[in-house]
């Protein structure tokens, strides 16, 4: 799987918002190297993805619905992109000719095996926690990894 520069920027464009402040996209584009234009673009995806909330006209920008500590990596990578597959096999809508009467191959086993793992790991942190800080304080520490997604 190859995470998209979409969903990287998606991801910085969070960092941005997660001290719970309204920005412009504009900001958000300066502050974390992006385009505002490209920045505009992947923040519709977030609101469309309700993570981000838009307000309109002169004090108008961007803040997330709700506390960073509240969703994951995972949560940001499906706004923008959908579900993800490690490769096309894994779709359900494709018909893998190795899959015989209905069982899969053991390559497709061991990738189903692999995107669990990969599902797990995006939801295991909130993104307070990827980003080493608690919950107002804006002080760094070690995550834990405990968050139940």
């Amino acid at each position: 799987m190859f995470i998209s520069k979409e969903c990287d920027y998606a991801a910085r464009i969070v960092r941005a918002l997660a001290d719970g402040g309204k920005k412009t996209a504009e900001d958000i584009g300066r502050s974390e190297n992006i385009s505002h234009q490209f920045a505009y673009k992947i923040l519709k995806k977030l609101e469309t993805g309700g993570l981000v909330r838009a307000f309109r006209g002169k004090a108008g920008g961007y803040a997330l619905t709700k506390s960073a500590d509240e969703f994951s990596l995972y949560d940001i990578f499906s706004a923008v992109e959908g579900r993800m597959f490690l490769t096309v096999c894994l779709r359900e809508d494709f018909a893998c000719p190795m899959n015989t009467g209905g069982s899969p191959c053991g390559v497709h086993r061991e990738l189903i095996r692999l995107q669990e793992m990969l599902s797990a790991g995006l939801k295991e942190k909130t993104i307070l926690e990827v980003l080493g800080l608690t919950r107002g304080s804006g002080t760094r520490t070690a995550g834990t990894g405990t968050s139940e997604r």
